[in-house]
């Protein structure tokens, strides 16, 4: 209690100040929307996105103390905390539904309506809100001082550094520019190959990398540890264990392939192996380093847990001051089951009522969890989908112990999966929204409004959103691989239908075993395992330059700006390029992609077709390297 009396947050609690107005909903609405659509098309294409809190502070920084003219930072505060919880919808969404695509495509189901994956996300995002309710006090309150919540932290200090506001948000919108054009030229008009290849002959591995700037600025600002793991990866599947099944097993017929080895490789290249064989080995060493992460944080998921059951049956008597304010528990009850009713009633959403209490169960378990995570590593490094691989794992089994089979039960598995995994997402990005909010002097309860609206206006989109992206290229395509929906609709037939190559999941589980041994995070590891060494490769190069600008010589608050500046532009390509996938998408499905395709007109012969995508990738990391290295700054 006495360290929330001696800290002081830069609005004091008896001041008011505009917080929810027509300006912040408007634009904390159009964010949540915009970087929704944005992160949705990033996922499924790297299978992980990217916090938009930081870019969405910046924006509204910039448009209200700048462009409107007002001193409200508390109102800015609102944007961002509205405009993220898009980001958060998206990344529960597109790691799960997109199996519910796949099997339509398969023809075992009829494709989702926009009803039911709408449904899923409102009621998950909205569950994820109420259950960080009570959480909020245990979690930024008495522990103020020992969870760090080093994201939103650093929303905090963006929105104080005010003056700054209109550069920051320059650099935003310059970058979301630069990856719009670049974007249009390599998918749009198609001017140069968006992904270029190099082999050796007479050996069956790859190497290669992509072209797009949305996935190098993944890797700058994940930084270049976790870009090094996953391109780690990549090179174990693509230039190790490609060529090995290549030459240990060139005339055999291994399941799931239905002709040689050597076939597959003589038609589709290291490509066809990883699609038959290698991403299988990716999914078990995926789901053993969820396992081994949640197996790992347990000591604190039980302290965790313990101490939100004890935040929920205590009392908060004692400060009624404005900064303390949560929505009343006497709403949020009421609304937890009555969300759970419509789980298990509503006839959109495949779920029964032992699904529905497994939703309530493992969500708030998972709400807890993903709290604390974020407070302790950041929502960018919050292990979602290894706690959605657990989840679906125990789901699926008890389903079909109670007689829930089949594919009905495997669009519950998914629907259950789905809602939890917004569920964790969101909780996360709420309370980092309220940690933000507790440094500036924010009123907790507008800002659990605000999330609301935020939860209500992506999930609106998102449905949209991935009907356009599967109509326009599909799931499961070079363009969108939605690598971790792949993985759960695995793991989910899986256990149902015993269809699995068993063998080689386990070669995957022990791989994750042998990294968890040599100290290395296992996750990164195995996603890099699971995709393209292409996407792998372009991270990398991401990581690269972000370890230049971390060993680079000078005063250090020049290059901490240098490095701040980094992630606001390639925040802003991230979005640029979501935004033009979004809109490529739309020109697909009214057949006007091929009126502006001139890959007809203008074909460049081998190699030099590659060396004009590769001086096309040299121009974006020119421009990243632009509004870094060789950006002008104010001398102090």
């Amino acid at each position: 209690m006495s360290l929330k009396k001696e800290f002081q947050p830069y609005i004091p609690a008896e001041k008011v100040t505009p917080e929810i107005t027509i300006t912040s909903i408007v634009m904390g609405v159009i964010l949540a929307v915009v970087f929704g659509a944005a992160n949705a098309y990033l996922g499924l294409r790297v299978g992980m996105t990217v916090s938009a809190s930081i870019p969405a502070a910046v924006i509204a920084m910039g448009v209200i103390r700048v462009i409107m003219r007002k001193n409200s930072i508390l109102e800015s505060n609102m944007v961002q905390t509205t405009g993220s919880a898009g980001e958060s919808v998206a990344a529960g969404a597109i790691f799960t539904l997109p199996a519910l695509f796949l099997w339509a495509a398969e023809g075992r189901m009829e494709r989702p309506s926009i009803l039911e994956i709408t449904l899923i996300a409102l009621l998950g995002g909205l569950l994820g809100v109420f259950f960080m309710v009570p959480l909020r006090n245990a979690l930024i309150v008495k522990e103020h001082s020992t969870l760090p919540y080093p994201e939103g932290k650093a929303c905090a200090e963006v929105l104080l550094a005010g003056e700054e506001g209109g550069a920051n948000a320059s650099t935003v919108f310059a970058g979301m520019g630069f990856a719009a054009f670049f974007k249009f030229i390599i998918d749009g008009l198609k001017l140069v190959a968006g992904e270029v290849s190099f082999r050796l002959k007479g050996y069956a591995g790859e190497i290669g990398t992509q072209i797009y700037p949305a996935v190098m600025s993944v890797g700058y600002i994940c930084g270049p540890k976790i870009a090094s793991y996953m391109f780690a990866g990549g090179v174990l599947s693509w230039l190790v264990l490609s060529p090995m099944i290549v030459v240990f097993g060139s005339e055999m017929i291994m399941y799931p392939g239905n002709v040689p080895i050597g076939a597959i490789f003589a038609e589709k290249g290291a490509s066809g192996i990883w699609s038959s064989y290698i991403r299988y080995i990716g999914a078990g060493a995926l789901a053993a380093g969820g396992i081994i992460s949640l197996i790992k944080s347990m000591p604190l998921i039980i302290r965790t847990f313990k101490d939100a059951m004890k935040s929920m049956l205590g009392t908060f008597v004692g400060d009624n001051s404005r900064t303390a304010r949560d929505l009343s528990m006497k709403i949020i009850i009421p609304c937890i089951l009555v969300i759970t009713l419509l789980i298990w009633l509503v006839p959109a959403i495949p779920v029964t009522l032992i699904g529905a209490m497994i939703v309530v169960i493992f969500g708030f378990f998972f709400a807890t969890v993903s709290s604390r995570m974020v407070g302790l590593v950041g929502s960018s490094n919050n292990p979602v989908s290894g706690m959605a691989i657990a989840t679906l794992l125990i789901t699926t089994i008890i389903l079909k112990l109670t007689g829930d089979a089949g594919i009905h039960g495997m669009q519950g598995a998914i629907a259950i999966g789905s809602i939890i995994c917004i569920v964790a997402s969101i909780s996360g990005d709420t309370s980092q929204d309220l940690k933000t909010g507790y440094l500036l002097g924010a009123t907790p309860k507008k800002q659990q409004i605000g999330e609301i609206i935020g939860v209500v206006a992506s999930a609106l989109a998102i449905g949209g959103t991935l009907y356009l992206l599967d109509r326009a290229w599909g799931f499961g395509s070079t363009e969108l691989a939605a690598p971790q929906a792949t993985l759960m609709k695995m793991i989910i037939e899986g256990v149902m239908e015993n269809s699995l190559p068993w063998s080689l999941v386990i070669i995957g589980v022990c791989i994750a075993v042998i990294i968890e041994i040599l100290g290395l995070p296992v996750l990164p590891v195995a996603i890099g395992i699971y995709l393209p060494i292409h996407l792998n490769a372009c991270i990398m190069v991401g990581g690269l330059i972000r370890l230049f600008l971390d060993k680079k010589k000078g005063e250090e608050e020049k290059k901490k700006a240098m490095i701040s500046d980094g992630i606001l532009f390639c925040s802003g390509m991230i979005a640029g390029e979501g935004l033009i996938g979004i809109l490529l998408a739309i020109l697909a499905i009214f057949g006007l992609h091929e009126v502006i395709d001139l890959s007809g007109m203008i074909h460049l012969p081998e190699p030099l077709g590659t060396i004009a995508s590769l001086g096309v990738f040299a121009l974006v990391i020119l421009s990243l390297l632009k509004f870094t290295i060789f950006k002008k700054r104010k001398k102090d």
